[in-house]
């Protein structure tokens, strides 16, 4: 007898259900987040297990880890592609789980990404930098912002980041002083956290031959390659280009019909790691490319900005998917002809 599980997963406890060919519920309980345990309960059902469906919901890893290491067929379930029946008048957790279940039995369950354990450590290291990035960029502006309101000055990036004392005892208003230099130490120490953070990065790196391929795209650095690569995982998981920049949020995000816009779709599917930087990309390209930047400027004569760089974004994507699933160079003339 086939058995199908599915398991629906919060912060602190989980419901298991498990369902047999017939949909009868052959168990059905709320289990305290403890692998041991869960591992306990399906322990008696596992021969019969066609598979356990995880919902991907931020706290995963650690669910789908224990089940893998015990050879359970895992499932991760995208949450935004198996919503219910909306016209239903009440459902919970039981019903939840049961539908996931159910999904997996019918074999249409979308499923998830489960990324390879082993190469998680590295790519969150590199979710950390990126965080502390966006919080050097924020004390930055800070800065920014109070010289400009209260002294009419604008000081650059650069500037605040080689400011020296008697750069602020220039500042005669010693609240304004003060606000400026809390900013500063948080400043400081945010640089410091990234430069180790990249330390341990470049000491872990392993230049395989798809690094070095990403390294040699127009604005892509060491960082960005690695970035890439590791938030990409297999490419093979995509099945074209399209899919690909879809997922990098590199494309618009709207509802056709008629050849009429009637929508906007979920802008926030994808991975935002990836679109930061195929962004990140795309604006260094433009600086140090001269293909590029032609390019960039023939957008801006009929696009926002906005439109313009995501349109570079776009191109770099596609770029990055060839390469990555044919092994084969960048080229530029086939990119920016």
């Amino acid at each position: 007898m086939k058995l199908y599980g599915g398991i629906d997963l919060h912060s602190n406890n989980s419901y298991v259900v498990i369902l047999d060919e017939e949909e009868r519920i052959m168990y059905e309980k709320r289990l305290a987040n403890d692998s041991q345990e869960i591992l306990r309960a399906l322990s008696p059902y596992q021969a019969s297990l066609e598979g356990l469906v995880v919902e991907s919901t931020y706290n995963w890893y650690w669910l789908a880890d224990a089940l893998l290491a015990e050879n359970y067929t895992v499932h991760l379930a995208n949450p935004c592609a198996i919503q219910t029946y909306s016209g239903l008048k009440y459902s919970d957790d039981k019903s939840d789980a049961r539908w996931l279940a159910k999904l997996l039995k019918l074999n249409i369950l979308k499923t998830g990404y489960i990324y390879p354990k082993d190469q998680r450590p590295l790519r969150e290291v590199l979710r950390r930098r990126l965080i502390l990035v966006h919080n050097q960029t924020r004390q930055l502006l800070s800065i920014q912002g109070l010289g400009a309101r209260y002294l009419n000055q604008h000081w650059s990036s650069n500037q605040i980041k080689k400011a020296s004392k008697e750069w602020f005892k220039a500042i005669s208003d010693p609240l304004i002083r003060q606000s400026i230099q809390s900013h500063y130490r948080v400043l400081k120490c945010v640089q410091a956290e990234i430069e180790r953070l990249e330390t341990i990065i470049k000491k872990e790196l392993k230049p395989s031959d798809d690094f070095k391929r990403l390294k040699s795209m127009p604005g892509v650095g060491a960082i960005l390659a690695m970035t890439i690569l590791l938030e990409t995982g297999d490419i093979k998981r995509f099945p074209s280009a399209g899919d690909y920049s879809s997922y990098c949020r590199t494309v618009k995000s709207i509802r056709l019909s008629n050849e009429k816009k009637k929508g906007e779709n979920n802008r926030k599917n994808g991975n935002a790691y990836l679109s930061w930087a195929f962004i990140e990309a795309a604006n260094a390209a433009i600086r140090a490319y001269k293909p590029i930047t032609r390019y960039y400027q023939r957008k801006l004569q009929k696009q926002l900005r906005v439109v313009a760089l995501k349109t570079i974004a776009n191109k770099l994507s596609k770029a990055s998917y060839f390469m990555l699933r044919d092994k084969v160079e960048f080229d530029m003339k086939k990119l920016f002809p």
